[in-house]
């Protein structure tokens, strides 16, 4: 989660004040800079504003971080879709790397879904179902990096394409429905296929009614 701050401004010798605003910065360094202004005596008021448009108190920040330590937090994930063109089924892949108590830990996911009409909505289809899995998680009001290797689905989700066709803009609006709903900024990377295999071979085992389900502690 981005914090901005606005605040008004006293400055010395004066009984004018001004609005002023910061850039986005983390929560915790938006706590550190709200405390240095608060040790002036000329802060009038200020509020913390998140990249939802959310207002925040401090008390409510100072609690958000607090809880965040013993829930999973610096989310990244890789993601991938196949699809068997003759059944139209559609395999997905998820592994999603976080902290969560001082340790790193590691999910891996599949799943299936039916009557798809191309590999790019099995991408979006593996999209959607790593949101569901964050929810289910307890992940929430933060960025999550996500990684892909599929060009249309980064460009569309991010917002540098415009997206045409029907069946992925009904994943779009599910998408954008579920992570507003859960507070989640998404981050997308386009790589190299060559760098997705974990998720891809999740995908395939998928496909072939293997289902993957594990959580481990990475050392």
């Amino acid at each position: 989660m981005k914090i901005r701050l606005e605040w008004y401004y006293s400055p010395a010798k004066t009984k004018q004040s001004f609005i002023m605003k910061s850039d986005w910065m983390t929560a915790a360094s938006a706590l550190m800079v709200s405390d240095d202004l608060e040790k002036t005596g000329r802060l009038k008021s200020i509020e913390y504003l998140d990249d939802h448009d959310t207002t925040w108190t401090k008390k409510d920040l100072t609690k958000f971080l607090k809880q965040l330590e013993t829930e999973p937090h610096d989310v990244h994930a890789y993601i991938d879709g196949g699809f068997d063109v003759n059944t139209r089924d559609a395999g997905i892949g998820l592994a999603i790397y976080y902290k969560q108590n001082n340790k790193n830990w590691r999910v891996r996911f599949n799943d299936t879904f039916e009557l798809l009409e191309d590999n790019n909505e099995a991408e979006y289809a593996a999209l959607y179902r790593l949101l569901r899995q964050l929810e289910e998680m307890d992940v929430h009001h933060q960025t999550v990096k996500i990684h892909s290797d599929s060009m249309i689905v980064v460009n569309q989700a991010s917002g540098e394409w415009p997206c045409y066709e029907e069946h992925y803009s009904k994943w779009l609006d599910r998408i954008e429905e579920l992570s507003s709903k859960i507070g989640l900024t998404l981050e997308y990377e386009l790589i190299d296929r060559a760098l997705n295999k974990e998720a891809d071979q999740l995908a395939t085992q998928a496909l072939q009614g293997t289902k993957i389900e594990s959580v481990i502690e990475k050392v």
